[in-house]
């Protein structure tokens, strides 16, 4: 699932292609993409481009005088950028034609999860957004207030949008790790140090690489986002050295999800496969990140 650091690309990307175009159409190869009835997508047929917006995992196209799009691409949508409106597919479910080029969604699988909302007014808008804390607008006090609200394993408060927003399961690993934090460490057992630690691993990871994404979009749109990139420390690596100690990195499979995280840096040498461990994911991990995403806001 694309993650804050992919998201901004597209958007920084997205700015500099469609920022004060005409929205001229927008085709949809499924009539499933849509979750909204009104207003009818038609009415923002021929609208401006007037603003563009990052909610939560979401990308929201602001449109002249007040309607907006609002696509999140789930696991498996990615957008793509051409000279000319490309024909409706399987894969390619929906094509955003503007007065300089088309921007279509192309969702790999059987399973269309990805989403398209059309709303009318900033309240609507809002009313999209899980609520989760943007830590790079926070400071220390106010993560810690998000992060020990409720008691949750690292991992699962990381990757919740109604505790944080714009983290994943890619970058909580690599937030973990470099935070030197097991993820399935309870939010109420962390120490101040800890806590302190973990919000400076989130903002810098998340710096570095929102940085490294944007600096590759200066002259190209972002065409393969992946959740696997080179350079990461642990997420996607199991089996391969750590780059802080070369220990082998593991993994915690639990239903479609997976936790990379170095034994030696984040656990203690102790590998994490046992029953107490079973237990506790059943009783805090959702089975998949499609419904973690489905919790409604409290």
């Amino acid at each position: 699932m694309p993650e804050l650091p992919d998201i901004a690309a597209y958007l920084y990307a997205l700015e500099r292609r469609i920022l004060g175009a005409n929205l001229e159409a927008v085709r949809l190869g499924t009539p499933f993409l849509l979750r909204s009835v009104k207003p009818p997508l038609v009415e923002t047929h021929g609208r401006k481009v007037a603003r563009l917006r990052r909610i939560g995992k979401r990308i929201a196209i602001g449109l002249e005088p007040g309607y907006w799009l609002v696509l999140h691409l789930m696991i498996a949508g990615r957008l793509h950028w051409h000279k000319q409106p490309p024909k409706l597919s399987k894969r390619v479910i929906a094509s955003f034609d503007f007065s300089t080029g088309s921007l279509s969604l192309t969702e790999a699988g059987s399973k269309k999860r990805a989403s398209l909302h059309v709303v009318e007014s900033e309240k609507e808008l809002i009313g999209l957004d899980p609520g989760g804390l943007e830590v790079m607008e926070a400071d220390l006090f106010a993560f810690k207030a998000a992060l020990t609200a409720q008691n949750h394993t690292l991992k699962r408060a990381l990757t919740d949008p109604h505790i944080f927003s714009g983290i994943g399961n890619a970058y909580s690993d690599e937030i973990l790790h470099r935070a030197k934090l097991s993820p399935i460490a309870l939010t109420s057992k962390l120490t101040p140090a800890q806590i302190q630690g973990l919000f400076e691993a989130v903002r810098l990871t998340i710096e570095e690489w929102t940085a490294r994404f944007i600096g590759e979009a200066q002259d190209t749109f972002p065409e393969h986002v992946t959740a696997f990139r080179e350079g990461m420390a642990v997420h996607g690596r199991y089996g391969e050295p750590c780059p802080r100690c070369g220990t082998k990195v593991q993994r915690i499979r639990y239903a479609d999800n997976e936790t990379n995280y170095c034994p030696t840096c984040q656990t203690g040498g102790r590998l994490l496969a046992d029953r107490a461990l079973s237990r506790l994911l059943r009783e805090d991990w959702p089975r998949t990140l499609d419904e973690l995403e489905a919790i409604k806001r409290p």
